[in-house]
């Protein structure tokens, strides 16, 4: 009896699934006919008889998850089947030099060698899971190798048999070729970022509501004078203040030398939505501006933005990114963090509602929703908390922003 094992088919793999039996007990094997596909970490691979025999016992069913070295199923070398094969084509091979018809492999006789169909492990793993027979699949490559398109070529004609088959006075579904969009530039940056970001970092989103009333106040006397912010403007000044109390946010975290880096420089990216996709441009040393003058080069950076004409180094070097998605409406969500810095804030639509004030009466407040995605490997929920608590204090209190202008 011989014990077929799960053997390193990688580089340095420790464990695979058990994906699909190509036999079950009782069949008579070849040497190299596959028995089984196992999902390893980068690949289907198949596991090939190391002899000829029965397969006796099938220990593992599919599945299941076993280390290398674990016992998958056994076989019985069976000297009288490997007689017969050798019979066979040893008949075989004299029977086509002499033109006689000799027995065709799709009589299915227990003892014939097996009908190797040439065909990735993916690929008939298409095939199964549309219940299509392999053997049934013609290749379009010279050399026989059949392809996933082969497959979906054959599973299509199959559906368009069934199709022509129903009398049905039913619309028919419509069969045109979708439209593509190229899926490179700068969709193909922004799906690689974001993929890294969010298979490295494990994110935690906080949530939480930001009184906007006082502010709003603030801008209309300001628009009265003649002054015409943004909300954007004070929104970022009062963010590099609380970075500023809350450094671990303005952080970067250097695993390969096990340290977190507090960045000095308050370099803000403004996530804007372009027609070519997400960009963000920055805003550099943000702590040394204004709310004017914030104000100001954040119309600028995203005139430039939308009109695709930003220079590298205006997309360089952020700390810290802002996504501003209020105008477009959405009352939250759960960013994805601009890697490699720690966190990312948006700010969600604002709406009118009633709040409580100071005195206990109800009142008509402005209150804008935001989510904060940080990094739980740097910061905690409770850090999160007191930071958006401070900005949102500066914000609900215009006056104390304006005692941090020095």
């Amino acid at each position: 009896m011989l014990e077929v094992k799960l053997h390193d088919v990688g580089e340095g793999m420790t464990e695979g699934e058990v994906l699909h039996y190509l036999v079950k007990v009782g069949d008579s094997v070849m040497t190299d006919q596959p028995l089984v596909e196992v999902q390893t970490d980068k690949m289907v691979a198949e596991l090939t008889s190391p002899c000829s025999g029965i397969v006796k016992e099938i220990r593992i069913e599919a599945g299941e998850i076993v280390q290398v070295g674990t016992s998958l199923l056994y076989i019985e070398i069976d000297e009288a089947v490997r007689a017969v094969q050798k019979s066979y084509v040893e008949t075989k091979s004299i029977a086509e030099e002499q033109a006689i018809p000799t027995i065709k492999l799709e009589e299915k006789s227990p003892h014939m060698p097996f009908n190797r169909i040439l065909a990735a492990p993916y690929t008939r793993k298409i095939a199964r899971d549309n219940n299509i027979n392999i053997e049934d699949v013609h290749a379009s490559d010279p050399s026989g190798r059949i392809s996933e398109e082969d497959v979906l070529r054959f599973l299509k004609g199959q559906q368009t048999d069934t199709e022509s088959k129903k009398e049905s006075k039913q619309v028919e579904v419509d069969q045109e070729v979708p439209d593509e969009i190229p899926f490179r530039g700068i969709r193909r940056k922004i799906a690689e970022k974001m993929t890294k970001s969010l298979f490295t970092i494990p994110h935690v989103t906080h949530f939480d509501e930001v009184n906007m009333t006082n502010l709003f106040k603030m801008r209309e006397q300001l628009k009265a004078d003649g002054e015409s912010v943004s909300v954007s403007a004070f929104l970022i000044k009062a963010l590099v203040i609380s970075l500023k109390d809350f450094p671990i946010f303005n952080a970067e975290l250097d695993e390969e030398n096990s340290r977190i880096l507090l960045k000095k420089n308050y370099h803000i990216g403004i996530a804007t939505n372009t027609d070519s996709g997400l960009i963000v441009p920055v805003l550099h040393d943000v702590d040394k501006q204004s709310i004017k003058e914030i104000n100001a080069n954040v119309r600028s950076l995203t005139a430039k933005a939308i009109a695709g004409k930003l220079q590298p180094f205006e997309m360089k070097n952020s700390t810290f990114t802002v996504s501003n998605v209020g105008p477009l409406g959405g009352m939250g969500a759960t960013p994805i963090i601009n890697y490699p810095e720690t966190a990312l804030i948006a700010f969600h639509k604002t709406k009118k509602q009633p709040i409580v004030n100071e005195h206990d009466e109800i009142v008509i407040g402005h209150i804008m929703t935001l989510s904060m995605a940080f990094d739980h490997r740097v910061a905690d929920g409770a850090t999160a908390i007191a930071f958006t608590n401070r900005f949102a204090s500066l914000i609900e209190q215009p006056h104390k922003l304006m005692m941090e202008m020095i």
